[in-house]
């Protein structure tokens, strides 16, 4: 579906962002299979300065940008991510799903479903949430949890706070077109996890959890029972894990597509400074990031930055 938009341009390293650039551009998501060619989408309204293909397949390995001519107008095809778009096949049941993993992985995750289940006097305490008089409890209190998240501390992106977003919410929720899942611990909510369906398709739009947690891998937990109870529902075809790579993802999955965020900008000197300077970051960024795996100091730099002991004393 294709929808005028505000993109942001992030110049990030790792999970912090440094700075924000926002372009106004007609938006075009791509479902699971769907497939375009650039010419398709060549029809840039006159108050936007191009079209944005999210999550679109392709054959694309590394960012780039590239000056091309389409239907008559000068572009500039900017590659701006890479990546696995990571899925969940659900046309099986969840005990054929179940089979995916390792003996070993299976014990891990049962494992920390029982520890969570200890520390919470036995019981694991978790609600889900799919009709319109129910979302305005699931929003209050996701979002009460969300605040206290990296995801919003340092990406913008934890659960939005708008009333359009739980009227919209809401308006899915009376075409049974949404799922909202909370994990407690007693009456405090630990994990969220939001996911609006469209054709078929489970979204993974929004997982949280509160810092103070992260020994008892909440997020896991939830995503665990939220699958087991979609898969018994029955109706689904896919669970998207949509765009960006993550070992969560790689673990849920069951496959993935290469796809690729490929802006097609109006050339002009703004926009050409602003997608090199773009690339050229993203490239001094990634050979960074390349070192710190080298000497096997990502995980804790992100770590750092994700949950610095600060944080988790004015959080807890």
């Amino acid at each position: 579906m294709d929808a005028l938009n505000t993109v942001d341009f992030r110049f990030q390293i790792s999970d912090w962002t440094l700075l924000t650039v926002r372009r106004r551009m007609l938006v075009r998501n791509f479902g699971i299979g769907d497939t375009t060619s650039d010419r398709s989408v060549m029809q840039i309204p006159l108050d936007c300065v191009g079209v944005m293909l999210r999550s679109v397949q392709s054959d694309a390995s590394k960012t780039s940008v590239e000056r091309q001519i389409i239907e008559g107008q000068p572009v500039l095809r900017y590659v701006m991510q890479c990546f696995p778009r990571y899925y969940i096949d659900m046309s099986q049941s969840f005990d054929s799903y179940k089979k995916k993993f390792s003996s070993k992985t299976l014990s891990t995750i049962r494992r920390k479903v029982k520890k969570f289940a200890e520390h919470c006097g036995g019981e694991i305490r978790w609600e889900s949430f799919s009709r319109p008089d129910e979302l305005e409890r699931f929003w209050r209190l996701a979002r009460e949890l969300s605040s206290k998240t990296y995801q919003e501390r340092l990406l913008d992106s934890g659960l939005p706070s708008s009333s359009s977003f739980i009227e919209r919410a809401k308006r899915l929720a009376e075409q049974d077109d949404v799922r909202g899942y909370l994990l407690f611990d007693g009456q405090k909510p630990v994990s969220y996890l939001y996911c609006p369906v469209e054709n078929g398709l489970v979204q993974y739009a929004y997982l949280g959890y509160d810092p103070s947690y992260l020994r008892f891998s909440v997020g896991t937990i939830l995503q665990w029972l939220a699958l087991e109870s979609l898969f018994e529902e029955g109706r689904f075809q896919y669970f998207d894990f949509t765009e960006g790579e993550s070992e969560h993802k790689r673990l849920f999955s069951t496959g993935y597509l290469n796809c690729a965020n490929i802006a097609l900008l109006r050339s002009s000197l703004r926009n050409n400074a602003l997608a090199l300077a773009h690339l050229w970051f993203g490239r001094m960024i990634a050979s960074l990031g390349g070192w710190l795996d080298r000497h096997d100091l990502r995980a804790r730099v992100r770590r750092w930055i994700r949950f610095r002991p600060s944080d988790l004393l004015i959080r807890r």
